[in-house]
């Protein structure tokens, strides 16, 4: 009895000096990096290495976090929903169409930065298949083509899209799909066009 106690305290102790390693690697990586940024580092870039609690506590759990953790990563994401002011969570899907297909914006400093007045879009193409006709879709997501045909136009339905897309960690805690809305990526109305192109039957996602 001695001895397998000897060992769980051994095993114990291990796993404590691994999880402290870890740790340690990690605030030693960021401070490598925040150390590569020099003084001509456009600021925004620099506030990009502060995570909030979120991003934190993805991180630290390497995006499988136990269920208290991805409870309170959704209870945090949730917080931050807003929507239209008009309160139409489904929009115009042409103009949906459009920010689907852009992929453009977010880009600053000295390589290659925006012109004035580039949009920034959803470069939803990039990771989904959603019109059938495009050619150039990704596949790091499941592909969306037909969406509306399958969940329908319901207000459930609509809410939980526009939900979704503005932060779908609202839903899916650490998931990879970027926080549109929450980051201010994507203003409300155009993420209300983007639930319109998604279920609208109209939408060539559902022709």
């Amino acid at each position: 009895m001695i001895g397998r106690r000897s060992w769980l305290a051994g095993m114990l102790g291990t796993i404590a000096l691994t999880v402290t390693a870890a740790e340690d690697l990690h605030d030693r990586a960021e401070a490598v990096v925040r150390r590569s940024f020099s003084t001509a580092t456009p600021e925004e870039w620099r506030t990009r290495l502060a995570q909030d609690e979120v991003q934190a506590l993805c991180s630290r759990h390497r995006d499988a976090p136990p269920a208290e953790v991805a409870a309170r990563v959704v209870e945090l994401s949730r917080a931050t929903l807003r929507y239209p002011d008009n309160g139409r969570l489904m929009g115009n899907w042409r103009e949906g169409e459009k920010l689907a297909s852009i992929g453009t914006g977010g880009h600053i400093g000295r390589i290659q930065p925006d012109r004035p007045g580039t949009r920034k879009g959803g470069n939803c193409y990039a990771c989904h298949v959603l019109a059938p006709k495009e050619m150039a879709a990704g596949n790091l997501g499941p592909s969306l083509a037909g969406y509306g045909k399958i969940h329908g136009t319901s207000e459930d339905a609509v809410r939980f899209t526009y939900q979704k897309i503005f932060n779908a960690q609202a839903w899916f805690p650490c998931t990879h799909m970027p926080r549109f809305g929450a980051n201010g990526w994507l203003t409300p109305d155009e993420i209300a066009d983007a639930v319109a192109f998604l279920l609208d039957p109209e939408s060539p996602v559902n022709r």
